[in-house]
């Protein structure tokens, strides 16, 4: 169905949709597009803004309470980010800037014909209590493939935040598998990985010639996603100038490569991850307010797994058996008073610790058991006092009580010894930007006091 009170227009795109196959329903306002949308099964609306009785994204909820499933793309001749945002957050797939070209109408609509043909979502949860590599059927995890779900039937920019391990990247892949875009491009970028000048050239691209060094053209991060989704890990390590042209691409939907003549056009869904929550990057200087406004229209935030301790058994014995048959070991299960211990843990560095913890066990030992004398003493459960045969802690037996600070900078310094050394390995592993390292280690260096 396309809704639209300029006659001109609605000829046009009228004509556009019927030469690529489509049966459309044509109205010039919204009580006219309600009716047409209560007689008729359609299964996607292009719905004007600015209709002559009533605004069209009034009707967006409208539509979807009558049919969930229906893909709604929006014209808007308003480029304001309030009213893009607001029909993002209403339900609707995608916002398309007029004038709109042929390449950017056709774009959208096999989008939108691509979600129209996949099954109710909701049905499929109603079978499957996890989606995509998650394990935990706990009611923190149920919220998060809820969001997720919903995420994914729009195209609209999602910012997932939460602490280190949680899983954010996962939640990314997910949302983009559950969507339109599943056959297209999933494109990761970690922001904290490169100096400024590099990221400027991994994410928008360059020409070949465009500076000494540039041998040939480089795509970039953006080009290379496509009609596709574009995970921006670690967001709050992007450079101040590289978020003004993020920001103006966010706008625009353009590009334009270092050493490129002329714009390029691109049709990316963007994802971003940070450890902290939209609200708090801002406050904390670390990401212009309006470039947040623009990523922060969809966010689904992950908890951290001392607030689910009931998926670490779960999450340890599916853990367990991945990691026997990788690393051809014979454990099949793991003794009451090991599954104790994992348990009692805070698990500061999420289900990744966890996971982490559960493979070098497996590394260094065989089964058919696990058993608390297995895992690694760097978990830092309460001590087992000494001579005592290896069991849970006792009722006497009280955690050794360190600070945030200190757990923080252990794992720190334990991830660069098992990497020998290298700060990136370790960067990646813990789920952090290298120089957040970097600072954390000069903050250290800087806070111990020196020895006469």
């Amino acid at each position: 169905m396309l809704v639209e009170d300029v006659a001109s227009l609605r000829a046009i795109y009228e004509a556009h949709l019927s030469n690529a196959g489509f049966e459309v329903h044509t109205a010039a306002s919204a009580s006219d597009a309600m009716a047409l949308f209560r007689a008729h099964p359609v299964e996607i609306v292009l719905l004007d803004l600015m209709l002559p009785d009533r605004d069209g994204d009034e009707l967006i909820p409208e539509m979807l309470a009558l049919r969930g499933r229906t893909a709604i793309l929006v014209f808007t001749a308003d480029r304001s980010v309030d009213r893009a945002v607001n029909a993002m957050r209403a339900g609707a797939l995608d916002v398309l800037i007029k004038p709109v070209s042929e390449a950017r109408l056709s774009s959208a609509i096999e989008n939108a014909r691509s979600f129209a043909m996949q099954a109710d979502p909701q049905s499929d949860a109603q079978n499957a209590p996890t989606i995509g590599a998650f394990i935990g059927q706990s009611p923190h995890m149920q919220k998060v493939y809820d969001k997720i779900r919903a995420a994914a039937r729009s195209v609209a920019p999602l910012f997932i935040w939460g602490e280190s391990g949680t899983g954010k990247e996962l939640c990314a892949h997910a949302t983009h598998a559950l969507g339109s875009r599943a056959k297209a491009p999933f494109v990761t970028l970690d922001c904290g990985a490169l100096p400024a000048d590099r990221l400027d050239s991994e994410l928008f691209g360059h020409r070949q010639g465009a500076f000494p060094g540039a041998l040939s053209d480089k795509p970039g991060a953006l080009l290379s996603a496509n009609g596709g989704s574009l995970l921006l890990d670690n967001v709050c390590e992007l450079d101040p100038t590289v978020q003004t042209k993020l920001l103006r691409f966010l706008e625009s939907g353009h590009i334009k490569p270092f050493g490129a003549v002329e714009p390029v056009q691109v049709d990316v869904r963007v994802i971003s991850a940070a450890a902290r929550s939209p609200m708090e990057v801002v406050d904390r200087g670390q990401m212009r307010e309006d470039l947040q406004y623009r990523l922060h229209v969809l966010s689904i935030e992950m908890p951290p797994l001392r607030e689910h301790p009931e998926d670490i058994e779960t999450i340890a014995h599916e853990a367990l058996a991945r990691f026997s048959t990788e690393e051809q070991r014979s454990f099949t299960s793991i003794t009451p008073e090991a599954m104790a211990w994992l348990q009692s843990h805070s698990w500061p560095g999420n289900v990744r610790q966890l996971m982490n913890v559960l493979r070098a066990a497996v590394v260094m030992h065989d089964g058919p058991e696990l058993s608390v004398d297995m895992l690694p003493d760097g978990i830092h459960c309460a001590p087992r006092s000494a001579g005592a045969s290896a069991s849970a802690p006792s009722a006497n037996t009280q955690p050794v009580i360190r600070t945030l600070a200190e757990i923080e900078r252990e794992a720190i310094e334990a991830a660069i010894e098992r990497h020998d050394g290298s700060i990136p390995r370790a960067a990646q592993e813990l789920g952090v930007a290298p120089s957040t390292i970097y600072r954390k280690r000069e903050t250290w260096e800087r806070d111990t006091p020196s020895t006469p």
